[in-house]
C-alpha cells in the first residue's frame, strides 16, 4: 500500500498538482460542484496509477485541482464504494494519496435516507458524528506506522470548529441546516422499513452507504474532517416510500447550487 500510494502521489506531482489547502469528495449527484472550481487540471480515474474506476451512474470519474474560495482544492467527483466490489483499501485509497499529496482538511458529502422525523427531503445535514456498521473495516490487518497508529482515537472525527464555522455560514445566508449522526451500511440495497428503524434505534439521524471508510482513514493519518449529507429520501416510520437511484441523484442535484456555495464560502473563509 505504501508503495502503490507513493507512486501514485509522485505520478500526480508530475502532473502538476501541488499542495492543496483542502481536499473534497464529492458524491452521488453532488459531482457539479466542481462546477464551483476553477479548475486547473482535470484526469480521470482510469489514467492514474493504482486508481479504481467509479462504476456507478452519477459518479464521474474524475480527480479535480484547481482554485475554490481562493485556496487550491484536490476533489474526487467521484467516489468509490465497498459494495462495488472494491476491497476497504481500494475504496479509501484516494484519501491515502490526498494525505501525501499535502491535504490537512478533508470535506466529504453524500446523499443519505433520512430517519429523523424533523428532516424532509432535500434538506441539507452536517455530520456531527457516525456509527459504522459496514462488514469489513478500512483498517483491519496489519498496521502501517508510516500511515499512523495501530489504534486511533475517533472522539471528534468532525471538527467541531468547521462545523460551527459552516453553522455560522448557512446562518449569515439564510439557509436553514440540519445537524445529526451518519450511520453507515454497506448497501447496494435501500434499506428496508425494519432497517430504518433500527438505524433510528441505534441513534442515528441518517443512513448511506460510504463516507465512514473515508472519514476513519482520513484521521488514521492526522487529517481534520467535515461532512455534510444531503437528505434525498425518507424512512420515517409511517411514511417509508419506495426509492430508486435515479430519484435520490434527482433530489441531490436540487441542493447542488445552495450545497456549492456554502461549500465555497465555508473553504473562502
Amino acid at each position: 500500500m505504501w508503495n502503490k500510494v507513493q507512486e501514485t502521489v509522485k505520478f500526480l506531482q508530475e502532473k502538476g498538482i501541488t499542495t492543496p489547502d483542502y481536499g473534497i469528495i464529492l458524491g452521488t449527484g453532488l459531482g457539479n460542484l466542481v462546477e464551483k472550481i476553477s479548475i486547473e487540471i482535470a484526469i480521470s480515474y482510469a489514467d492514474i496509477p493504482n486508481f479504481p474506476v467509479s462504476t456507478v451512474q452519477g459518479h464521474s470519474g474524475e480527480l479535480i485541482f484547481g482554485t475554490l474560495g481562493g485556496k487550491k482544492v484536490v476533489a474526487m467527483r467521484g467516489r468509490f464504494h465497498y459494495y462495488e466490489g472494491w476491497t476497504m483499501e481500494q475504496t479509501v485509497f484516494p484519501v491515502r494519496v490526498m494525505k501525501y499529496l499535502g491535504v490537512e482538511k478533508l470535506i466529504v458529502s453524500n446523499a443519505s435516507g433520512g430517519v429523523n422525523p424533523a428532516f424532509k427531503v432535500g434538506d441539507i445535514m452536517i455530520i456531527t458524528d457516525h456509527i459504522n456498521m459496514m462488514p469489513a473495516h478500512p483498517l483491519h490487518g496489519k498496521n502501517d506506522e508510516r500511515f499512523g497508529p495501530r489504534f486511533v482515537d475517533m472522539h471528534e472525527a468532525y471538527c467541531k470548529k468547521m462545523i460551527a464555522k459552516m453553522e455560522m455560514i448557512a446562518e449569515k445566508s439564510n439557509v436553514s441546516i440540519q445537524k445529526g449522526i451518519y450511520l453507515a451500511l454497506q448497501g447496494p440495497t435501500f434499506e428496508t422499513p425494519a432497517e430504518y428503524k433500527m438505524v433510528k434505534i441505534l441513534g442515528a439521524d441518517c443512513v448511506g452507504m460510504s463516507t465512514v471508510p473515508e472519514v476513519i482513514v482520513a484521521k488514521h493519518m492526522g487529517m481534520t474532517c467535515f461532512g455534510l449529507s444531503v437528505i434525498t429520501d425518507l424512512g420515517i416510520e409511517g411514511i417509508v416510500e419506495s426509492v430508486s437511484h435515479e430519484e435520490v441523484q434527482e433530489v441531490a442535484k436540487k441542493s447542488e447550487k445552495v450545497l456549492g456555495e456554502l461549500v465555497e464560502a465555508f473553504v473562502q473563509q
